[in-house]
């Protein structure tokens, strides 16, 4: 045969694939079954190397009661459903600023990111009934104690001087800031044992104070205006710059009523003869007149330029003065419901304003200008002009007995103005 016939004789024989049947998990148990899962196999090795990898955790025989894990987070729950039950029935503010003060005082944020009033209301409520409804008085008493341990002697209160001798009776003390107003109630050293509550104070933190002419400390606190200032008050109402008035029940110690109204911070008030109106001056330029028995404004005081500063009701009851930033005064008659007469009456602002206590035949004003003047009733013609203060005068009032006007002033001085006449003013 030549070359070329060999060539195609020539073939390479392939190997054949070697074909498994059967899964590998049969193959490994038929291993298993012959070698015993001892040593070396590869299960065994696996198991292993899971343990000392921390893979696998083998335990000690120890077992879980899942009947008392069950109890203790019922329990749990139980806790959670009573404190929001509670929760719910605690009384909250509407007044967003105070809602942010009680937040404050417990060390919460007062303003969340896209948090409105009445989300802000739950929060507070939520965690009042978290901590227990009473933790703010709690707070507050703690405060005083810590006040009254470390003797604090700003912002003392003098107690009225006495006329003849100018000497200082007593000194009151209680308050921690600037005292904004004080004022005696209508029968104190009259008839009203000095043992009673015989006047009232009130501070810029909010606080108002209720004295006895006997204790150098105060018999009892009224609370509700804090932070905010209290700017003047009287018996009944008092006015405070969180732009409401209050009125309070001074044997009991609760508020009776809260009425909102001005646009911005009520600065003065003053209530009729008999008790049953009530008029506020506020900063938004306005004044209004109360009925006491419903809380609404049956009366609303438009006309002066600027903050209405001073109100003061006359003796006759149905007439009624206000005290502008604008310099002047206006007298008002509520039966016509308007304004009868204006009284261009100082310099700067009108910061005090007294009608006479008897007939009203007279008022007093009291200016930045560092003069009080007085004015004729009903005409407003001018009578005389006090003069003497070097300073601001930020107040006057009229002696019950007609005997003396006082005045006090930016100067640190009160002066007593008398009238030359036997009659008194």
């Amino acid at each position: 045969m030549d070359s070329d016939e060999e060539g195609e004789a020539q073939f390479i024989a392939k190997r054949q694939k070697t074909v498994q049947y059967g899964s590998l998990e049969q193959k490994e148990r038929h291993r298993l079954a012959v070698g015993g899962g001892g040593e070396g196999s590869l299960a065994g090795d696996a198991v292993k190397a899971g343990i000392a990898a921390g893979n696998i955790n083998i335990t000690s025989g120890a077992t879980m009661d899942l009947e008392k894990e069950y109890e203790q987070s019922q329990a749990e729950l139980l806790a959670d459903f009573e404190k929001r039950k509670k929760a719910k029935k605690i009384q909250v503010s509407t007044d967003d600023s105070e809602v942010k003060a009680h937040l404050r005082k417990l060390g919460e944020p007062i303003c969340l990111f896209g948090e409105g009033p009445a989300d802000r209301r739950e929060r507070l409520r939520h965690e009042l009934g978290l901590r227990g409804e009473d933790i703010l008085k709690k707070q507050q008493k703690e405060q005083e104690t810590l006040r009254k341990k470390k003797d604090e002697t700003p912002g003392r209160c003098p107690f009225a001087s006495s006329a003849q001798t100018a000497r200082c009776l007593l000194q009151l003390h209680g308050h921690n800031c600037n005292v904004g107003a004080i004022v005696f109630h209508p029968q104190a050293t009259i008839s009203l044992e000095d043992s009673a509550c015989c006047m009232a104070s009130c501070g810029q933190d909010g606080a108002v104070k209720l004295w006895n002419l006997v204790s150098d400390e105060p018999v009892a606190d009224i609370e509700g205006h804090a932070p905010y200032r209290v700017a003047r008050l009287a018996y009944h109402p008092s006015g405070s710059f969180d732009n409401s008035w209050r009125l309070w029940d001074l044997e009991a110690q609760e508020e009776i009523l809260h009425q909102e109204g001005h646009s911005k911070p009520v600065y003065d008030i003053s209530f009729q003869c008999d008790g049953a109106l009530a008029v506020t001056g506020g900063m938004d330029g306005y004044g209004r007149v109360w009925d006491l028995r419903t809380g609404r404004c049956v009366m609303f005081l438009e006309g002066h330029l600027k903050s209405v500063l001073a109100v003061d009701y006359a003796p006759d009851g149905y007439h009624l003065a206000t005290g502008s930033e604008d310099n002047t005064a206006k007298i008002w008659d509520v039966r016509q419901r308007k304004c009868i007469y204006t009284i261009p009456a100082h310099n700067n602002l009108v910061s005090k304003i007294k009608f006479q206590p008897n007939n009203g035949r007279y008022l007093v004003t009291a200016s930045y200008d560092s003069t009080a003047k007085i004015w004729a009733h009903p005409i407003g013609a001018p009578i005389k002009t006090l003069a003497g203060h070097e300073g601001k005068v930020t107040g006057v009032d009229i002696s019950p007995d007609l005997q003396h006007i006082a005045t006090v002033s930016f100067d640190r001085t009160f002066k007593l103005w008398t009238s030359e006449n036997k009659g008194g003013l």
